[in-house]
Parts: C-alpha cells; sequence; structure tokens
C-alpha cells in the first residue's frame, strides 16, 4: 500500500501546477498562490496559461487544486519575500 501511495505522490507532484510555475520564473508571473491561481485559470476556461504563467496546467487541475493549494501555503513567506524584493543566493550541491 506504502508503494501505491509514493507511486501516487510522485505522479501528482510531476504534474503540481505550484512546481510548474515555480520553475518557469517567467517575468511578471504571478508568484504568490501561483499553482493555485493557475488551476483556477485551467478550470475556468483560461486559454494562454503559457504566456500568462509561463507554464502549461496540470491534464486534471481540479485534481491537482487541493495539492497545489497545500505547497503554495505551505511556501507563502518565501513568495512573499520574493515579491517584495528580497532574494536568496543559496547554493548547494557536493
Amino acid at each position: 500500500m506504502s508503494k501505491l501511495l509514493v507511486l501516487g505522490l510522485v505522479l501528482l507532484l510531476a504534474g503540481c501546477a505550484t512546481a510548474r510555475t515555480l520553475d518557469a520564473a517567467k517575468p511578471g508571473a504571478p508568484v504568490v498562490y501561483s499553482g493555485t491561481r493557475l488551476d483556477l485559470y485551467a478550470m475556468n476556461g483560461g486559454c494562454c496559461a503559457m504566456d500568462r504563467f509561463g507554464a502549461e496546467a496540470p491534464s486534471y487541475p481540479g485534481v491537482d487544486l487541493p495539492a497545489s493549494a497545500l505547497l503554495d501555503t505551505l511556501l507563502l513567506p518565501l513568495s512573499l519575500l520574493s515579491v517584495i524584493g528580497v532574494s536568496f543566493q543559496a547554493t548547494g550541491g557536493l
């Protein structure tokens, strides 16, 4: 059962609107609750997600919406700092 749960989470995160919009880094794109906004945009028949958000909407935005809302809420402090202009010069790796 746990393997099925892990597989489901991986598939969900692979199509997660929040992950897609944060990875896009399009200038002028919404940052705060960006994944949730992308899902709602797609559910309301938005035509040009790539132009507005810099990322394609998930195939099933209604299924992705709860996970994106949760992840956007968890990342809200970082999103707000990004909007006001605080940047992070984070590096990592070995």
